[in-house]
């Protein structure tokens, strides 16, 4: 089967995604700086998650150029990623409407949560379709960052029912580590 559909589709819906949440940002009824202030909140947690939207969409393209044939299973594990990412507008209005509170905050964090599980889901159903010796799993090797961003994204969710802007700067930290480009994909890729 092949995977030009699957890439198509999953464009179109982080398109939507990133549409959805840019509707969120509401005008300000003043035209001074003063006027903009109320919006801050629901700004930033635009901004982090148009950032965490990039990533998903840059990584997913990188995964899928390396995998060579997608199967049903494949799909699945690929619409399961894109119900979570469907959730981030909802996450990111809660979040920022109500300026990064315990609960918000936190449900979040769950969203970011199963993200990055659904993700590192597909990763591996795409590894086992084509073998251990795959060009993905061998470009993803241990994976640290895949494996480390859901224990950060448990604690956050934690941390969020302390001191939510503790987690939002875990949120933060998280994106940045995945901000930095990781060349794994594509190093073997021009290697092969």
């Amino acid at each position: 089967m092949g995977k030009g559909r699957l890439e198509a589709f999953s464009d179109g819906v982080l398109a939507i995604v990133i549409t959805i949440m840019v509707l969120e940002l509401k005008v300000p009824h003043g035209s001074d700086l003063a006027s903009l202030r109320p919006l801050l909140p629901v700004f930033l947690s635009y901004v982090l998650s148009f950032v965490y939207v990039g990533i998903y969409w840059n990584n997913h393209h990188h995964m899928l150029h390396a995998a060579r044939k997608v199967d049903g299973g494949v799909l699945w594990a690929n619409l399961h990623l894109l119900f979570w990412l469907s959730l981030f507008p909802f996450a990111t209005a809660w979040m920022g409407e109500n300026h990064f509170t315990a609960l918000p905050t936190a449900m979040y964090g769950l969203v970011l949560l199963m993200a990055a599980l659904a993700y590192r889901l597909l990763q591996q159903r795409i590894i086992a379709l084509e073998g251990p010796e795959s060009l993905l799993a061998r470009a993803t090797g241990a994976d640290r960052k895949g494996k480390l961003s859901p224990l950060a994204y448990l604690a956050a969710i934690g941390l969020a029912f302390v001191q939510p802007w503790l987690a939002c700067a875990l949120y933060v930290l998280v994106a940045l580590a995945w901000l930095v480009p990781d060349r794994r994909i594509e190093s073997r890729i021009e290697g092969s």
